[in-house]
């Protein structure tokens, strides 16, 4: 018999109501600038969109997600960004420095006096008084050495040391440098990734371009002056033994030291040590909060090993000035009052409530390796977007029209049934994309006119075998119970392979492509939804009413 349980059809309804409401909200809104008399106005990714309909503000009790839209759609901020690796280079040898110096420290009978000469920022060039024990120096500075894990420079040293008169010369080997690069980069990459997501946009494209590009694309920004504050700040932060304070910007720094200003305190510098107690690298958090003054600040906690290390140094140095440096800039210069061995503290200075939010966002995200040099920029407008959502209602409509009437054409009273389904499928479809929080971009759009086409295909198999079972002189309910069990297993092989190229395009791809993914992978589970659930029901709902003899398909 044909039947179907009232649960079942209690469900099936239930779920093209909720697909529908969920849709609703995306064809009743209207994007509006932010002000402080805006009423009914939901937050989405950034931006403003206050929700209108005829009889006045939307429901609070109505869905209110919207579906975001991608950077070719509703505008954004576009950049190219070369990660300037060599920075990274300069940094490794100076944290080297005070190891090789300890190392040597041992050995002072046999080569004398050490002293870091001046040397390009890529190598580090150690003076020793007794040229003669150079041959045990170089043994002890190549002990330093660590292998290299990669498959083009396993076996090699990450550092060549070789002799020079009275001098050592300590640099990178070439392998070093490759794995440098290729670690900065991705370093960045993720960092970069970190920030954008700390703010809450939606669906960014960042990927790699070449050896050392990213390329950054988030749809929503304002500017690319706007992005480029968000991600371009190094945010590199030191924990510093403090040398001296004074107000001479010239002042002469020791080799091994280095001169900056005060971030807050306008002529005031004070010379630090260039090798640093703490790194930011090393903190797991930071948050931002308000010292006992009820001024903000930013509370910060470090791993075990900074743990260790800021412990150790408080416990030896108490009633010594500290610097926190922030990208070349002393931001607070306190004096260590007593051990901290917890390995937290806090962050003090002439902040606003929101310069202590961005600093703890960055710090949380983590130090940039390198700096970021940006070779192209671009501000994308939303007229584009406008533009382009346009041509996409219009292709939609164009495909919708045109299946509707071959449907109805092609198949009468049952190709209104599917062409019903079809309109259900489109709701859900942007019902899925906005409980998700789905991106649509342009490439999305032509997935939905894709999944328009595509989604009668399992009506056709199904309306098709309903006709052979009907010329072997079956009753009309029958035929359309065989009709519908023998495409099922049709239906379903089609689609599975379909979604599973969908979900590896997810996977695989990023940007437009993934775009197109989504919609296309939605679009098959909804279409293969309407075609076996709700055409069905409503054809049985038509056959129970009017209890045909015979039908015609």
């Amino acid at each position: 018999m044909l039947q179907i349980d009232s649960w079942k059809r209690v469900l099936v309804l239930l779920v093209c109501v909720a697909g529908l409401l969920l849709a609703l909200p995306n064809a009743f809104y209207t994007r509006v600038e932010q002000s402080n008399d805006a009423r009914a106005a939901i937050e989405v990714q950034g931006e403003t969109a206050e929700l209108t309909a005829a009889a006045g503000q939307w429901p609070s009790w109505m869905p209110s997600s919207l579906v975001n839209l991608g950077l070719d759609l509703r505008g954004g901020a576009h950049l190219l960004a070369e990660v300037q690796v060599a920075d990274v280079y300069e940094a490794r040898m100076e944290a080297m420095w005070p190891e090789i110096r300890n190392a040597l420290r041992g050995e002072r009978d046999t080569v004398g006096t050490i002293r870091k000469q001046p040397s390009p920022g890529d190598e580090i060039r150690i003076k020793i008084s007794k040229p003669e024990g150079m041959a045990r120096a170089l043994e002890v500075v190549r002990g330093l050495g660590r292998p290299i894990q990669t498959l083009t420079g396993a076996g090699s040293n990450d550092i060549e040391v070789r002799g020079t008169g009275d001098e050592i010369v300590v640099t990178l080997s070439e392998a070093e440098k490759l794995a440098t690069d290729d670690r900065t980069v991705r370093q960045a990459l993720e960092i970069v990734r970190r920030r954008i997501d700390e703010v809450g946009t939606r669906e960014p494209t960042i990927q790699r371009q070449g050896t050392d590009r990213i390329l950054i694309q988030v749809p929503g920004i304002g500017s690319a002056s706007e992005l480029k504050e968000i991600i371009g700040t190094t945010a590199q932060l030191t924990f510093s033994p403090v040398v001296s304070r004074g107000t001479d910007a010239e002042a002469r720094a020791e080799v091994g030291q280095k001169v900056i200003p005060s971030l807050d305190q306008q002529g005031v510098f004070y010379t630090v040590e260039a090798a640093p107690v703490v790194t930011g690298e090393e903190l797991v958090d930071a948050q931002p909060a308000f010292d006992q003054n009820g001024r903000p600040a930013v509370n910060f906690r470090f791993n075990t090993s900074g743990a260790r290390k800021f412990g150790d140094y408080t416990r030896d140095n108490i009633g010594a000035p500290f610097a926190i440096v922030l990208d070349n800039e002393v931001i607070s210069a306190p004096v260590i009052q007593s051990h901290i061995p917890g390995g937290s503290g806090i962050i003090t200075g002439n902040f606003t409530v929101e310069e202590s939010t961005n600093l703890a966002v960055l710090l949380r995200a983590g130090a940039l390796p390198a700096g970021l040099d940006f070779l192209e920029e671009r501000t994308i407008g939303p007229e584009l977007g406008q533009d382009s959502i346009d041509a996409g209602k219009v292709a939609t409509v164009v495909a919708f029209v045109a299946v509707l009437g071959f449907m109805w054409a092609s198949y009468g009273l049952f190709g209104i049934f599917a062409n019903v389904a079809l309109i259900i499928n489109v709701g859900l479809i942007f019902g899925l994309l906005s409980v998700i929080g789905g991106t649509l971009t342009l490439p999305g759009i032509a997935g939905i006119v894709l999944t328009v086409g595509m989604a009668v295909d399992a009506n056709v198999l199904i309306f098709e075998r309903i006709r052979e079972e009907l010329k072997t002189a079956k009753g009309p309910a029958r035929a359309i119970e065989l009709g519908y069990e023998k495409a099922l297993s049709a239906i379903l092989d089609a689609n599975i392979t379909t979604f599973i190229t969908a979900v590896i395009l997810f996977a695989m791809g990023s940007g437009p492509v993934r775009g197109f993914a989504i919609t296309l992978g939605l679009g098959i589970l909804t279409s293969v939804f309407t075609a076996i659930f709700v055409t069905r029901l409503l054809v049985v709902m038509w056959f129970e009413r009017r209890r045909p003899k015979t039908i015609e398909v």
